[in-house]
């Protein structure tokens, strides 16, 4: 009688055991789930909030996306700290960067977002995961955790850790780290909502800039942004003399800063304080390029050159003879140094 209750205990013990680990998919498994859910999804809402460590001073955004067919996009990222937003807009025109608070658009023609990683698109952190063949894979009580390699546009996101929510595989939250493995991004998603009725008329520009509009602080006046604080870049390429003091060329009220860096990779930076512009039926720019994420603000980044504004002025980054990498490290520097 004994060993029969012995033998019944360690039956049972074996029976929860099976049981536990039905309960947990094997990576493999969970692989293939991944690449369905890539398949299968055909739109989304999310909202997030989105820390960044990439500059000097940490920023902290609220990111809403909306997303269509894998053809459609709307990236809503609004600045917590000054409440301003800027849109990234996809559509059958092309691709758009609006400042709502300024009324600019700059449309691109650009195959983004398939060019690099984006923290805040479910099916970019999908792709990655897919990607990988070294990715990590572990496992808590209510995610699936991956760790894989990136392909941001800032070469400092060495590496980036993924949580997707085992009920449906929805995004929990992205850790993208550097080569030492500091959180330099932290993305915390709130909601999710997969495949959702949105419309084509809801990605339309005018539609996305009014709608912007109607919630945007009034900017300063030409007049209130007179005193301008000039910047200078921290990351200069070696060989080039740093101590440069910027040219003035005056324009009626308006005044232009030119600092012009001289050497084997020379550039030359520009700012000037910013004007909202009139309504204008048309972006006012139609350049070959793609937004860029310049950690304090999004940018706009051609071959030659990298627009900005940020904090009352507009920026100019202009070179002929630096790689599209090297002008957006320096560029993400302007904002950390400060008046000379």
């Amino acid at each position: 009688m004994m060993k029969a209750k012995v033998w019944l205990g360690v039956v049972t013990v074996m029976m929860v055991l099976v049981l536990a680990a039905c309960g947990e998919k094997s990576q493999e498994d969970v692989m293939n789930d991944v690449e369905e859910a890539l398949e299968s999804t055909n739109g989304y809402k999310s909202t997030a909030t989105m820390k960044l460590e990439t500059g000097q001073e940490p920023q902290t955004y609220d990111v809403e996306v909306w997303q269509k067919d894998n053809s459609f996009y709307k990236v809503d990222l609004k600045n917590t700290a000054n409440d301003q937003s800027q849109i990234i807009l996809k559509n059958e025109e092309g691709v758009f960067v609006l400042t709502p608070a300024l009324n600019k658009t700059f449309r691109f023609q650009s195959d983004w977002p398939k060019t690099s990683s984006q923290a805040y698109l479910y099916e970019s952190l999908l792709r990655d995961i897919s990607l990988d063949a070294d990715v990590n894979f572990a496992q808590d009580d209510e995610h699936y955790v991956f760790k894989t390699a990136t392909t941001y546009q800032n070469k400092n996101l060495n590496s980036q850790e993924i949580r997707l929510n085992k009920k449906d595989l929805s995004p929990a939250s992205v850790k993208i780290m550097d080569a030492d493995n500091n959180v330099l991004v932290d993305v915390a998603f709130t909601e999710f909502e997969k495949n959702p009725s949105l419309a084509v008329e809801d990605f339309d520009t005018e539609k996305a800039m009014t709608g912007a509009q109607m919630s945007e602080p009034t900017m300063a006046t030409s007049e209130e942004l007179e005193n301008v604080k000039v910047l200078y870049p921290l990351d200069i390429p070696e060989g080039i003399d740093a101590d440069i003091q910027p040219t003035v060329v005056e324009n009626g009220d308006r005044k232009t800063y030119v600092q012009q860096y001289s050497g084997e990779k020379s550039f030359t930076l520009i700012q000037e304080n910013s004007l909202t512009v009139p309504t204008l039926a048309n972006p006012l720019n139609l350049i070959k390029g793609q937004p860029i994420d310049l950690g304090f603000t999004i940018g706009f980044q051609s071959s030659d050159r990298i627009m900005w504004s940020h904090e009352g002025s507009d920026f100019s980054l202009i070179s002929q003879d630096l790689a599209e990498d090297e002008m957006a490290e320096i560029a993400r520097s302007v904002i950390a140094v400060g008046e000379k």
